[in-house]
């Protein structure tokens, strides 16, 4: 067959491509619609696109243009986005009903952790209760707010679109053109809704070891809490410690820099300004909620908050951007060259070679992508600020989907340009990232030589 000739990261891009084409056809059929709705397929592809790679920019509002049935094909599509970079790595040898080999499986199994040895099969299972469960959980939260506000059907309706939506971080929401701006203080939606967020963003592996330590820990006739939580791998120390670090930090320099901005912040009590903040840091990490307008945030936070979607999230999850993981690993060899450490260490771990390599080519991938695409944008959409382009091309890229509203405003090249970007900002980096660690390594030394630096 000629799928069965295709490598890991070629059907991962087909599969992704698949799922885009269809669904875009499908979301053009006029029995998807609202009556009365005019749209081209262009629009369709774009939000397709958004859902499939859970980025989040539209050029249209879902709960205007797509009637139920619509609806629940763009629910479908979000889920399919959050969990097929994932599971399509693995499902892909069940569909064909074949076994991998030994080196396709350590392949999958190192892109999901290098410190894990999983079973695929399990693993995707385990994968799909844990998402269906913590939806669930949160779409039943929702409806304490939907249900009174919508009625039955469609208050549990929405509850479930925008439970998906958060834990995939795709950021899209079915509430209408006033989207979650209108729920800018609502404590219970803003705190589930970012719940949701860093649930997916921390990545399916890490949860699964910490629920088994859990497990364990209740299983024990000797309950010692500090002793369970030497249990955590390096790997799940460094995701904890680096989100709990850019979230606190992101909440106190979004505060600091809007808390006397009239138009954002200045108008709410102290305890709603932090809401506010702590929301907006949650959603640049690739969920594209947004209770404020960035149109009117300054200048400061929004570079802030550039930087922030860049970051991302935790390998292994829903989450986009270059991941947190890498911008840890970028602080700690800064570290050890200051302290010239010979060794990258973390909690009295030494960082493999190999890892600070693949950090290094996913850095160059990633901001040669986000370069071109600004470049190309500023080309060819001079009508539009260049700062805000960058905030755009951040956004696609880092599949956050927050937007100054600009996106509406792209023609129809510059829609091509943020589409592609969306495309390779979710796929590219898994699909580099399996091509080298399936390449076989050569053991040739040739003689050192010395490069000069600054």
């Amino acid at each position: 067959m000629f799928i069965e000739k295709l490598t890991i990261p070629q059907r991962l891009t087909l599969s992704f491509a698949l799922v885009v084409v269809v669904g875009s056809i499908l979301l053009s059929l006029p029995i998807m619609h609202q009556p009365g709705v005019q749209t081209v397929y262009l629009d369709h592809l774009f939000t397709t696109v958004s859902m499939v790679c859970v980025t989040g920019l539209t050029v249209l509002t879902v709960g205007d243009v797509y009637n139920t049935y619509g609806q629940i094909i763009c629910i479908i599509l979000m889920q399919i986005g959050g969990l097929g970079l994932i599971t399509m790595l693995s499902a892909s040898a069940l569909y064909l009903k074949k076994k991998l080999s030994l080196k396709e499986q350590y392949t999958l199994q190192a892109s999901f952790s290098n410190e894990h040895n999983l079973e695929l099969k399990p693993l995707l299972k385990s994968i799909y209760l844990f998402t269906f469960s913590i939806e669930g959980i949160a779409a039943f939260i929702l409806t304490f707010i939907f249900v009174p506000r919508y009625g039955w059907f469609k208050g549990i309706f929405n509850s479930v679109f925008i439970a998906v939506s958060a834990f995939c971080n795709a950021g899209f929401d079915n509430l209408g053109s006033i989207s979650l701006q209108g729920e800018v203080t609502n404590v219970v939606l803003n705190l589930t809704i970012a719940s949701l967020i860093i649930a997916g963003g921390i990545g399916f592996i890490v949860w699964f070891e910490v629920i088994n330590i859990v497990k364990e820990y209740y299983k024990s006739s000797t309950r010692v809490f500090r002793i369970a939580l030497k249990k955590l791998s390096t790997h799940a120390r460094l995701v904890f410690l680096s989100t709990g670090i850019l979230l606190t930090l992101g909440t106190f320099l979004t505060w600091l820099t809007e808390n006397g901005n009239p138009n954002t912040l200045a108008k709410y009590s102290l305890p709603q300004q932090l809401l506010i903040s702590f929301f907006q840091t949650v959603s640049m990490r690739t969920a594209g909620f947004s209770t404020l307008d960035y149109t009117l945030t300054r200048p400061i936070t929004n570079l802030l908050y550039i930087m922030q979607m860049v970051i991302g999230g935790a390998p292994g999850g829903t989450a986009g951007g270059f991941k947190i993981t890498t911008a840890a690993i970028l602080v700690l060899l800064f570290k050890a060259e200051l302290n010239g450490q010979r060794e990258i260490q973390f909690r009295r771990r030494t960082i493999r070679d190999e890892v600070i390599k693949q950090t290094i080519v996913v850095l160059i991938f990633f901001f040669t992508a986000f370069m071109l695409g600004w470049a190309l944008l500023m080309t060819t959409q001079t009508h539009l600020e260049p700062f805000n382009l960058l905030f755009e091309v951040a956004s696609a890229l880092a599949t956050v989907g927050v937007t100054m509203n600009l996106t509406s405003e792209l023609d129809t090249i510059g829609r091509i340009i943020i589409m592609s970007l969306m495309f390779i900002g979710r796929v590219g980096p898994a699909t580099i990232l399996l091509s080298i660690m399936s390449k076989t390594k050569r053991n040739i030394h040739y003689a050192n030589a010395d490069i000069y630096i600054g």
